[in-house]
């Protein structure tokens, strides 16, 4: 499973290297998410599916590139 440009952009951003981490740090994130960040909102929503779906050996090769 690969990583959009989008989804690469928010691990470098939020995450701590590991897919838990990440998890938790996007719906921390999403929670403080404006009105007008709906786009970034629904971004972050796909994403945290795609994470919840994976393994975390797929995470790590994922992001590997």
């Amino acid at each position: 499973m690969k990583l959009t440009k989008d989804e690469r952009m928010l691990a470098v951003l939020y995450g701590d290297g590991t897919r838990i981490g990440l998890i938790n740090a996007l719906k921390k994130m999403r929670m403080v998410l404006q009105e007008n960040e709906q786009e970034l909102r629904q971004m972050t929503e796909g994403f945290l599916l795609k994470l919840e779906n994976m393994t975390d050996d797929e995470f790590r090769e994922a992001a590997k590139g």
